[in-house]
């Protein structure tokens, strides 16, 4: 493999969530080639052992790097609070997480210096944000909830009307923004699909954080760093791996991504039993 600027960017995923990272990283990067594995058989990560979930992250990556990829972004808050250090010293190339990139956004965003995450119960139980951000200024004052309900909401393309703004007035009008809290950092990449209904319950004064964003922007500062960045014209592919059928991902990728998906071709992910 050549890991030059004419590669790919791979991203995976559990499933379909990790499209909002992909979708900033094509805003951001369109003369990119991208592929896109969603281990949809396996999905979610969120109620799997942290042994398991680094089990599946490497046996992702290891079917990904069967392309030439330049950079791998792990789109998936579980497999990001848990399995990086292994994909790291696993791959050739630089590996991002979702959670690194939303937590040095929030730190620099907050004026008050009090930080919400909101995230799926596993994300939230890890504490990956609540250490990434003290990481980033040990002085945050940081709260969490999980809001569990968003992601199927996202999925069915509930994004907008009464019911997705009671469920966000359920769960933010429960202390989660009191106290000066300026910025809440959106912990699911699910979550971005809702960002009207969030930030419109939030408030003008609290400040949403976009972990897709911020993912999307870091890898254009790596890329640039390490001159691997697509600078002319050419061939631009985007080709999307599943590991169940693909009917379903297809349906719900057209509504993460805003336009249909060319398709999908299924694949066998090689787990190691040790």
């Amino acid at each position: 493999m050549r890991h030059d600027r004419h590669a790919a960017i791979g991203v995976f995923d559990s499933g379909v969530g990790g499209l909002t990272v992909l979708k900033a990283l094509i805003e951001r990067l369109p003369l990119e080639s991208t592929i896109y594995l969603g281990d949809t058989a396996r999905i979610p990560y969120g109620t799997k052992s942290p042994e398991m979930v680094t089990k599946y992250s490497l046996a992702n990556a290891q079917a990904l790097m069967e392309y030439d990829l330049k950079l791998l972004v792990v789109a998936c808050n579980t497999a990001s609070a848990v399995a990086l250090p292994a994909l790291e010293a696993y791959l050739p190339i630089p590996v991002l997480g979702v959670i690194g990139p939303g937590a040095q956004a929030a730190a620099a965003a907050t004026r008050t210096g009090k930080v919400a995450v909101i995230g799926t119960p596993g994300t939230i139980a890890s504490g990956a944000y609540q250490r990434a951000l003290a990481t980033e200024r040990a002085e945050l004052l940081v709260k969490s909830h999980a809001c569990p309900l968003f992601v199927p909401l996202a999925e069915e393309g509930w994004t907008t009307g009464e019911v997705p703004r009671l469920v966000a007035e359920r769960y933010l009008g429960q202390g989660l923004l009191d106290g000066g809290v300026d910025t809440l950092v959106l912990g699911c990449t699910h979550y971005p699909l809702l960002s009207d209904v969030i930030a419109s319950v939030a408030g003008p004064e609290v400040r949403l954080v976009d972990s897709a964003q911020a993912t999307a922007a870091r890898v254009v500062e790596v890329l640039a760093a390490k001159g691997l960045q697509q600078t002319g014209p050419g061939p631009v592919e985007r080709r999307y791996l599943v590991t169940d059928t693909p009917t379903r991902f297809l349906e719900v990728g057209a509504r993460f991504l805003g336009h249909p998906l060319s398709g999908a071709r299924q694949v066998d992910l090689v787990v190691s039993a040790s």
